[in-house]
């Protein structure tokens, strides 16, 4: 199949009216009790929001921004950590027609610099003193940044005693103006491929991503009686797929939360107290709950049981999938009652660790491997894997409640059409798709062709609209033999190994396929625990012997997908993972290719040696 259309929902309007900040004075006068957010006041404690509460920070702070000088078309930064303070920032800049740059809290001194100066920004907000100092190293090549406030100085109360005097009439009159070609943010792709690029994205590009995911899927993540709606998000707001979820929240009055730390302590804290009924995830998340589940499990010795409960939540999930295509009858008896018997003995205890409310997840941002979405689903947790970009708002593909393929990233959204293209590229076209890069329209021209966005990634559709990813145009590897290879779907496999943190393909010009590969600390030290060894230092580490075994079944594992010729020959494990302080990913942890192969020079050479 080369192109699918998923007709536009009847009760999600095409023609969208005023802006987004709109929402939260509508919620405040029509139900202003109502629970709209919550705010973690101490660790483990949170405090809950209501849509009048909410409304009348909103509109203090507004005020205090026009009071310093912000009108419509203003640029605003946020450089921030995922928090109650981005979103209340975000509404009272839309309040005024103000467009957003967010900006990712890792980033560098210079990467801050590129963003500012290119989006022409005239104030920023910094979480703390160090994104302040990263701001101030460059701040004398910024001549139009005129106003700096930082969170944890009390931004947000500074702003509100400054707004306390001006008249309610000027702001209302600023939020008026605003509509659904209104320019709301500039967010800035990754750059794994070159120097970033600010999407520019409107009012109507939110709104409309963000309603029709709403009425879409909002059976998937419906509460049980007695519970309310409710995510907590942790996923940088820096990125389209948190923003765009924050954006459905609150529109759709889903009780959100923020938490601003991802190690696994606080993250696990924090989804125990705050117990989310839909979880927002990247599939690195999933694959670290799995993975710290296998090792508390083999700790406990109960590994052989923990494998045969992953097998039957595969296959239960599998058997769901045949009997909602209409190619299975759905679980056996004796395959249902094997899952009761590990829900109680192994998904129950894992469930838990996600706050135990949650029945869903929307998992984006990068590719999902079957087996990982297939397990949590068999486990309860039914995840729903969707496809998009910064220049598409968030989702422009996803799988269907009740109709989940796992491995694919679902038909087109309503109102969405996908084509391929005659060399395999993924085309999209909807309301949700981009004005285009700020001032680069060399750059818009290339991948706008009358209202479809050429997107760079390869792809295929299946007979019912299912689109399945298969890499990167830019990534494509051509060996000196002439045999083209996508790498992502052998790095993937690679990946999916415990023990694998990274894996790089390499092998453009070269007469085979090779990969550099990195270690995951904790993951390692378990195995080395296990097997009552000493961790031997990284250097001699990394030439074990068992656990180049270990890490070369995850190699010929993952050849099993590719022909002969595409097939990784030949690995090198690697001392220390790439990271994005060392330039080698990007701010969303995308990998810099060109950066690291130039990095490993010495290691990639070494992979061809006769």
């Amino acid at each position: 199949m080369r192109e699918f259309t998923s007709p536009p929902l009847s009760h999600v309007p095409q023609s969208l009216a005023g802006g987004l900040a709109d929402t939260v004075y509508e919620h405040a006068r029509l139900d202003p009790r109502r629970v709209v957010l919550a705010r973690e006041v101490a660790p483990g404690v949170w405090r809950d929001v209501t849509a009048a509460e909410f409304r009348d920070e909103v509109w203090a702070l507004a005020k205090g921004l026009f009071a310093q000088g912000v009108r419509a078309g203003s640029r605003v930064a946020i450089m921030s950590r995922t928090r109650y303070e981005w979103t209340l920032f975000d509404f009272a800049l839309w309040s005024l027609g103000a467009e957003v740059v967010p900006v990712y809290p890792t980033s560098s001194a210079e990467q801050v610099l590129w963003v500012l100066h290119e989006a022409q920004v005239s104030a920023a907000v910094v979480e703390h003193e160090d994104h302040a100092m990263t701001v101030a190293t460059v701040i004398d090549r910024l001549p139009g940044l005129r106003r700096l406030w930082q969170l944890d100085a009390g931004a947000q109360w500074e702003l509100t005693e400054a707004g306390r005097h001006v008249e309610e009439e000027l702001v209302h009159r600023e939020r008026g103006r605003v509509g659904p070609g209104s320019v709301a943010t500039v967010v800035y792709t990754s750059g794994a491929t070159g120097r970033p690029r600010g999407c520019v994205l409107t009012h109507g590009n939110l709104m409309f991503e963000a309603d029709t995911l709403y009425h879409r899927w909002r059976d998937a993540f419906r509460p049980r009686r007695g519970e309310t709606a409710s995510t907590l998000l942790f996923l940088p707001l820096a990125h389209v797929f948190a923003r765009t979820a924050q954006v459905a929240a609150v529109r759709w009055k889903l009780r959100l939360g923020h938490q601003p730390e991802l190690t696994a302590t606080a993250l696990e804290a924090g989804l125990g107290t705050f117990r989310p009924t839909l979880l927002l995830v990247v599939p690195h998340l999933l694959e670290r709950v799995l993975d710290a589940a296998r090792r508390q499990a083999e700790r406990e010795g109960r590994g052989s049981v923990f494998e045969k409960a992953v097998e039957t939540a595969v296959q239960y999930a599998e058997a769901l999938e045949d009997r909602a295509f209409g190619t299975g009858p759905g679980p056996s008896a004796t395959l249902r009652a094997r899952h009761r018997m590990y829900d109680r003995l192994v998904y129950a205890r894992l469930r838990r660790t996600l706050g135990d409310r949650a029945r869903c997840a929307m998992s984006g941002g990068s590719p999902m491997g079957r087996a990982l979405g297939l397990f949590f689903t068999g486990a309860g947790i039914a995840v729903y894997e969707g496809y998009g970009l910064t220049e598409t708002a968030g989702a422009a593909t996803g799988n269907q409640f009740g109709r989940v393929r796992c491995g694919t990233v679902g038909p087109p959204i309503p109102g969405t059409s996908v084509h391929i293209a005659a060399d395999g590229e993924v085309w999209l076209h909807g309301p949700h798709v981009f004005a285009g890069y700020l001032d680069d329209a060399k750059a818009t021209d290339a991948v706008l062709h009358e209202g479809w966005l050429a997107t760079g990634d390869l792809g295929v559709l299946d007979v019912e609209g299912h689109l399945t990813i298969t890499g990167r145009k830019k990534d494509l590897l051509v060996t000196s033999g002439g045999t083209s290879v996508s790498p992502a779907r052998l790095e993937e496999r690679v990946r999916s190994h415990p023990l694998v943190a990274q894996c790089l393909v390499v092998g453009n010009d070269r007469p085979y396929v090779a990969a550099l590969i990195t270690l995951d600390a904790e993951a390692v030290a378990h195995w080395l625990h296990m097997r009552g060894q000493e961790a031997p230092g990284v250097a001699r580490l990394v030439r074990d012997p068992e656990l180049e075994a270990e890490v070369r079944r995850a190699v010929v594992t993952a050849n099993t997908v590719v022909s002969r010729a595409e097939s990784i020959r030949t690995f090198r494990i690697l001392a220390h993972r790439f990271t994005e302080e060392h330039g080698l990913l990007t701010p969303s942890g995308k990998l810099r290719r060109e950066e690291i192969e130039r990095t490993y020079a010495t290691e990639v050479a070494a992979l061809y040696r006769v």
